[in-house]
């Protein structure tokens, strides 16, 4: 099995035991993994912000408006949040309030 293949698998199980509102020890149990895998992959995904959990090739739908009043300004948004990025922006900064709104809406 390839890295790609053991995450999406993990994936797929820290979904089901998500949507189970079983604990770790009664889930675990009754799907016969070890706790501690389930806590490691736990640990990982969410060290990696849960970026794991968005497909790269996942899009987002971006229309683009013209707004007289925003020169040099590209209005973002995700789900209700609203993002203006002016020229200069810190792109590292961008990505990661995005992938929070992205957990968020």
């Amino acid at each position: 099995m390839t890295k790609l293949e053991q995450q999406k698998e993990w994936e797929n199980r820290i979904n089901q035991y998500r949507a189970s509102s079983q604990s770790v020890k009664e889930w675990c149990a009754a799907n016969d993994i070890n706790p501690g895998r389930l806590w490691y992959w736990l640990r990982k995904f969410k060290a990696n912000n849960d970026v794991s959990l968005i497909q790269p090739d996942q899009w987002l739908p971006v229309e683009v408006r013209e707004y007289a009043s925003m020169h040099n300004a590209l209005l973002i948004r995700v789900g209700e949040a609203c993002i203006q990025v002016k020229t200069g922006f810190d792109p590292a900064l961008l990505t990661q309030v995005v992938r929070t709104l992205l957990t968020l809406c």
